[in-house]
């Protein structure tokens, strides 16, 4: 599919409505703002770490509102069960006597906030799998589409682990970014006082819906991207794997596991949509090196060295970046 040039510069000022719109409710959290949509519009499931009050709750809100989708919170707690995420069977009593009838759960929304996600027990986490997955909650011998477009957006405290179960690997790689969710700045914190301490209410306007979002899914999948920038993705991948030879000598000192084939997946495919957002027709390399921090923070595994001595996955990821470079 050709993209032309009155349908890019159509994309481009839909998106850059939508951000406008996004900023009316969130001040500031411009890096994490884009980062979700990116997700939104790539098709994955986002993990936005931060300290609470951040307004994480808030930005999922405010982007349900403009993009006119379905919203739904889950307030994840060690009691809470996995039919409480994904509904039940209950029974029905009418003039033919008593029937099985299946009760949809809050899983069945566009966009579902998994509130702080780590409180749940391993059996509840696991219930969003098959969601998070494959679009779908089988409950007994029947499986349910779930409304599209849909998306996850989980969040948790990175500093409150008490009482806590975390994520498993497998978990975290259904996750197409990890974002960081960062403490506002004086101007930004100004702004977050006016506005949440006056009576003043902000009205949002719905700028895209569904429909349109899955379109421009279409349209992202079809920005071409060169062999160059293709092999460079993937040698980042490669490249955190320890056991091989040629990797950077910061990888085969400070991680134990490097990113699954997800992992290049997300990169390639959050680069298109930002090639996108960006009016461009094509994938450049800093689509790449922008999307390599979100899709592969949670993906690598640090071993007990690179804890000890205070080493980051943003600062491995860095030094991977830097050595591909060296290649080209």
């Amino acid at each position: 599919m050709d993209i032309s040039e009155v349908k890019l510069k159509e994309i481009v000022d839909k998106i850059n409505k939508v951000k406008e719109e996004i900023s009316k409710g969130i001040i500031g959290q411009n890096s994490v703002i884009d980062q979700v949509i990116i997700g939104i519009l790539a098709g994955g499931n986002i993990l936005l770490e931060g300290l609470p009050g951040l307004g994480k709750t808030q930005l999922v809100k405010t982007i349900s509102k403009v993009m006119n989708l379905s919203f739904s919170r889950i307030q994840f707690t060690p009691d809470l069960m996995p039919s409480d995420v994904t509904g039940t069977d209950i029974i029905i009593k009418d003039q033919e006597g008593s029937k099985f009838q299946y009760k949809k759960g809050p899983i069945f929304a566009n966009l579902v906030l998994a509130d702080e996600i780590n409180r749940a027990t391993p059996k509840t986490q696991s219930a969003l799998l098959e969601a998070m997955q494959e679009g779908t909650v089988t409950v007994g011998r029947n499986s349910y589409e779930l409304p599209q477009p849909f998306m996850v957006l989980a969040t948790q405290n990175p500093i409150e682990m008490e009482g806590t179960y975390p994520l498993p690997e497998a978990q975290l790689d259904r996750f197409l970014f990890k974002t960081n969710v960062e403490f506002p700045n004086l101007q930004e914190l100004s702004s977050i006082v006016d506005i949440t301490v006056t009576n003043e209410k902000i009205h949002l306007e719905h700028v895209i819906d569904g429909e349109k979002i899955l379109e421009i899914r279409k349209v992202a999948r079809e920005i071409p991207i060169a062999s160059s920038v293709k092999e460079f993705a993937l040698k980042i991948i490669l490249y955190t794997h320890p056991e091989r030879e040629n990797s950077p000598e910061a990888t085969r000192k400070y991680i134990r596991y490097g990113s699954s084939p997800r992992g290049a997946q997300s990169l390639i495919s959050t680069a298109k949509v930002r090639a996108l957002m960006q009016g461009r027709y094509n994938v450049a390399f800093e689509d790449i090196e922008y999307a390599s921090y979100p899709a592969l923070r949670h993906r690598i595994l640090l071993n007990f060295e690179a804890l000890s001595e205070g080493v980051t996955s943003e600062q491995i990821i860095k030094e991977i970046l830097q050595y591909c470079h060296r290649e080209i």
